[in-house]
């Protein structure tokens, strides 16, 4: 299995990888580690990260794939499992040259991301890698039904659906308040996740809580946004109310969602890609039963309507943010709905569901 995320913090790919082994597969992940990654935890399978002289650009995204390519040149396996563009071109050769099954699994629309539509003439080479391997690919899954059909209707192929759900977990110990620091009357608001990037409404949750005096926002997780967040948060003399955690195993980085009153979700439809997600930490926070402030965006709103377990705002602004929070601050019992609905969605918005679907994909690929 191949990716280019940090292992240490991708829990689709972890996921994906308990699914083989329930099949009877060894598994062997091949990703990356970063300068500031943080621990492996504890896998059942062998784990290799590659440390690269590049992190980002063009060269890393040449680098990887030829380090991949070089690796699974010369190793022996039944079937590949790419996750991302970004390592398909390697997987998609080598499982060419040895003939080998070749199972593909998009976790986005990556050719529609900000960082590639405001560059053209890079965004036309990803394009023109897509058109070559896509049409010729017999197994695909991908996050949900609207980046499908965009695959299915663009190259022809049948393109199933795994959402980002997390696995189905009883009970999460949540951190207490005295543990994270706030007082009594303080509530907690977070923006969790691998991808706290720019562009998906941190920027305007930062400038909101100017407006938002009985709350601390926490930041947990990393991304491109963070330097220019934590300079932002220096200039309003925001401290005492934005708290930057930075990357915490899955399993702590519940604690903080669970002890939060409010999980925020704010990317904006800048592009297609971000215009049709559904990131998982929407998922996070109905697992841990913390009612959602999101963004309109297709998926989102849909599942939040669906469910009743939190509000859709009309704009991402940070007036308009502050306002829908305050809102939720002097309401404790219209919280206390939406949490105890995150509760009952939780029951289903889980991964029991979804690996049924990946188990059903995985098993054609030996037909």
């Amino acid at each position: 299995m191949t990716v280019s995320s940090d292992l240490a913090t991708d829990n689709r790919v972890h996921r994906s990888c308990t699914v083989l082994e329930e099949l009877g597969f060894q598994i062997y992940l091949l990703g990356r580690q970063k300068r500031n990654s943080p621990e492996m935890p504890p896998r059942a399978y062998p784990v290799r990260r590659l440390q690269l002289r590049n992190e980002k650009g063009a060269f890393f995204y040449a680098e990887l794939n030829i380090r991949l390519f070089l690796i699974l040149l010369f190793k022996k396996y039944d079937f590949l499992f790419a996750n991302d563009l970004d390592t398909l071109p390697a997987a998609y050769l080598a499982s060419r040259l040895k003939r080998k099954p070749l199972l593909y699994d998009s976790h986005e629309l990556f050719t529609e991301v900000p960082e590639l539509v405001s560059r053209p003439s890079i965004q036309k080479i990803w394009v023109t890698l897509e058109k070559m391997m896509l049409p010729r690919m017999g197994h695909m899954i991908t996050v949900n039904q609207s980046i499908a059909t965009i695959f299915e209707n663009k190259y022809g192929i049948k393109c199933s659906v795994v959402r980002n759900v997390p696995m189905r977990l009883d009970q999460i110990a949540a951190h207490s308040k005295s543990f994270l620091g706030l007082s009594d009357t303080q509530s907690m608001l977070i923006i969790q996740g691998s991808g706290l990037n720019v562009e998906r409404g941190i920027e305007e949750a930062v400038l909101a809580m100017t407006q938002i005096p009985r709350a601390v926002l926490f930041l947990v997780g990393d991304g491109d946004v963070i330097p220019n967040i934590k300079k932002l948060v220096a200039q309003l003399q925001l401290q005492d109310q934005v708290r930057f955690i930075g990357r915490v195993p899955y399993k702590e980085l519940l604690r903080y969602t669970a002890a939060a009153d409010l999980g925020l979700a704010l990317d904006k439809p800048l592009s297609l890609n971000y215009a049709l997600a559904l990131p998982n930490k929407v998922f996070d926070y109905i697992q841990a039963g913390t009612p959602i402030v999101a963004s309109s965006l297709v998926e989102i709103e849909t599942l939040i309507h669906k469910h009743n377990c939190g509000v859709v705002l009309p704009e991402v602004t940070p007036q308009m943010i502050a306002e829908k929070i305050n809102a939720l601050i002097d309401q404790p019992e219209r919280r206390a709905e939406y949490k105890k609905n995150c509760q009952q969605a939780a029951q289903l918005e889980n991964w029991d569901t979804d690996k049924q679907v990946l188990m059903a994909v995985v098993q054609r690929v030996f037909v």
